[in-house]
């Protein structure tokens, strides 16, 4: 595996931060690789530009933050007209289509699926919006499995709210499936 770069970008209270760091234990943790999670977002808790960087990898990480990512998730308009020009020729491109519109051509693979209408029509609460995203992002990608994501979501997650996330990460992983 060549050392992969992640983006996940939204806005404050979508869970991208978390999702990141989901991704990057079940890489480390469960799948045997390097991985590296760095996060930044804007002055405001709740509404504000989000940004995680995800770097997984074979070989030791020695910078880690990610400058052309293999990989970019917009979960807002706002990300995508931030970060879309950072993805590398040929990476991938995933956006919500409730909230993002290809504002700006690029040369990546772009892929749009309606991972908040999902969640709101299948399961009704936007609090796994940002599991859905994982699990559409694990199903497109491969990087790591949907077991190890499920085995990080058990060690973080009250036992009341797994079964709705589990639920959310399989939307996700279907969602994959149609592209």
């Amino acid at each position: 595996m060549e050392t992969t770069g992640i983006v996940l970008s939204g806005s404050g209270g979508q869970g991208v931060i978390t999702a990141a760091i989901i991704l990057g234990e079940a890489a480390a943790i469960y799948e045997g690789l390097n991985a590296v999670q760095t996060q930044s977002y804007g002055p405001e808790a709740r509404g504000g530009a989000t940004r995680s960087d995800v770097i997984i990898s074979e070989e030791p990480i020695h910078y880690p933050k990610v400058v052309n990512p293999h990989f970019l998730v917009c979960l807002t308009q706002q990300a995508y007209n931030k970060y879309s020009g950072l993805i590398r020729p040929g990476g991938i491109l995933l956006v919500d289509s409730h909230y993002t519109q290809q504002a700006t051509k690029v040369d990546a693979h772009y892929i749009e699926l309606p991972m908040y209408e999902t969640v709101m029509k299948n399961i009704g609460k936007p609090i796994v919006f940002n599991i859905c995203m994982l699990g559409a992002f694990i199903g497109l990608t491969g990087l790591v499995s949907a077991a190890s994501i499920m085995k990080v979501l058990r060690t973080k997650i009250p036992a009341g709210f797994l079964e709705m996330n589990k639920q959310a990460l399989e939307l996700g992983l279907q969602l994959a499936k149609k592209q």
